[in-house]
């Protein structure tokens, strides 16, 4: 039962999943950090007031505190545009630059490791780096002689 668990605590997306969760954690402090430190000071100083959470109302005795809301709702937008402007659009221009044109129209056949299709010519397969050894040539069709 102990191996089992190793082995299912060492399979590749268990691992890739816990490295995506603490760049993600880390990332998040970034931002946060960049919106509290900042943009948050910046808006305060064009708008007067950078903290909402003093503001409420009461109807029958019951106190409304909406300044909390509108500080949540403001942090939410202004890290979402943060996140868009600063990581997805420049991450999507990235992308463009590097993508390559539309496939060739060549001769593939099956890697035999991951069974993706992989050119005719390939060695080495470019999807799970498997060396898949030079190919050997289709069968000529036989001819009656």
């Amino acid at each position: 039962m102990l191996k089992e668990f190793r082995t299912f605590l060492l399979r590749g997306n268990l691992v890739d999943l816990a490295i995506a969760v603490v760049i993600g954690a880390a990332f998040g402090a970034v931002v946060t950090a960049l919106v509290r430190d900042l943009v948050t000071p910046l808006i305060a100083a064009i708008g007067g007031q950078p903290d909402f959470s003093d503001l409420s109302f009461t109807i029958n005795s019951s106190k409304f505190l909406y300044g909390e809301f509108l500080n949540a709702l403001l942090s939410f937008v202004i890290i979402a545009a943060v996140v868009f402007f600063f990581v997805v659009k420049p991450v999507g221009a990235l992308l463009d630059r590097v993508q390559t044109g539309e496939a060739v129209d060549e001769p593939t056949r099956e890697c035999p490791a991951c069974l993706s299709q992989i050119p005719f010519a390939a060695r080495r397969c470019a999807f799970c780096t498997e060396e898949v050894g030079p190919a050997t040539p289709p069968a000529a069709a036989a001819t009656p002689a």
